[in-house]
């Protein structure tokens, strides 16, 4: 995969993230619509714990993303 695909793919989930964890989008997503947007587990959640969630999973993408940069067979063909 090529750079500027791998660095916008990654922007694109970030911001995704960003919404969820600091602008309110972990509450308009809570109930049926986490189903969708998270997976089917999370449907029971509140949005504090959709929050922590994608925080979680924010961070192994920024060390997935770090590593990608570094070594490029990493980001698949």
């Amino acid at each position: 995969m090529a750079l500027w695909l791998w660095c916008l793919l990654f922007i694109l989930e970030s911001l995704y993230c960003w919404w969820i964890i600091g602008y309110g989008g972990a509450k308009w997503i809570e109930g049926w619509k986490s189903f969708f947007l998270i997976d089917w587990f999370a449907l029971d959640w509140n949005a504090e714990q959709i929050r922590f969630y994608v925080l979680l999973i924010w961070l192994a993408s920024v060390i997935w993303f770090l590593l990608g940069v570094i070594k490029p067979e990493l980001r698949g063909s």
